[in-house]
């Protein structure tokens, strides 16, 4: 569904992205991590069309859209929520999710009726006419992935969708992402909690100084030296596999 080929962003002299590549097949849930600072982010709004590239390819569904508007991008299927979430303040959790909506639909009561089902989807149906600015920081996290669902992708972009969330509250993200990929929407997402990660990815990519370091299946890179040590420092695999093998034998 998504192929991005030798993807290069430079701000002044630092190369925030190098050479980066990656997969994303049909109907899969893919992450992309790295330690603070990666690089993580800016490929993504890369991908999606939010900063020009110095050099490389993105395809989506076999079309070259490298450089393509972001509107046109969305328009195609493809959109991603942002870190800092940003709701309409003064609107209610109905009219905010209704503005993804009118992406699809030009009239006000489809566009509403799409909303009202998103809604249901992300667990807010009960909390439409509350104003956005009463949300908690859990709230606003559904709403942004309510507002973007309500698009209708065909592949959604998560950028840290659970950063800021408690125990109970990353559980209930996990089930509704795992109900978005069950519709049909491919996921390619950013995330630190390395439990969902492992638990929703079935092929993981990981960033180190905007190069991609390492990909494979969530069990293959948990013992990846090169990942190991992009979060934990030089040496730190060494000093870890006697451990490891130790706790394997217990």
């Amino acid at each position: 569904m998504l192929k991005v080929r030798g993807l290069t962003k430079i701000f002044g002299g630092l190369r925030a992205v190098d050479d980066a590549s990656l997969d994303v097949a049909q109907g899969s849930i893919v992450a992309l991590i790295g330690p603070n600072g990666a690089g993580k982010t800016t490929l993504f709004s890369c991908i999606a069309g939010f900063q020009p590239v110095n050099a490389g390819r993105v395809e989506l569904l076999g079309q070259d859209i490298t450089g393509m508007p972001v509107h046109r991008i969305a328009r195609m299927g493809m959109v991603r929520t942002f870190q800092i979430t940003q709701p309409f303040a003064k609107l209610s959790v109905h009219e905010n999710i209704a503005v993804g909506a009118y992406q699809r639909y030009s009239q006000r009561a489809e566009a509403w009726e799409r909303a009202r089902a998103v809604a249901g989807q992300v667990g807010m149906g009960h909390m439409l006419e509350q104003p956005a600015s009463a949300l908690t920081v859990a709230g606003r996290k559904r709403l942004e992935l309510a507002r973007t669902l309500a698009t209708e992708p065909r592949l959604l972009l998560l950028d840290e969708v659970m950063a800021g969330l408690n125990p109970s509250e990353i559980v209930e993200i996990i089930a509704i992402i795992q109900k978005i990929r069950a519709s049909g929407v491919t996921v390619l997402l950013i995330e630190h909690v390395m439990h969902a990660v492992m638990s929703l990815s079935e092929q993981i990519y990981v960033l180190s100084y905007g190069k991609i370091i390492a990909q494979g299946a969530p069990r293959d890179i948990v013992s990846d030296t090169a990942v190991i040590e992009a979060y934990l420092g030089r040496g730190a695999a060494q000093v870890l596999a006697p451990r490891q093998q130790e706790a394997s034998h217990a």
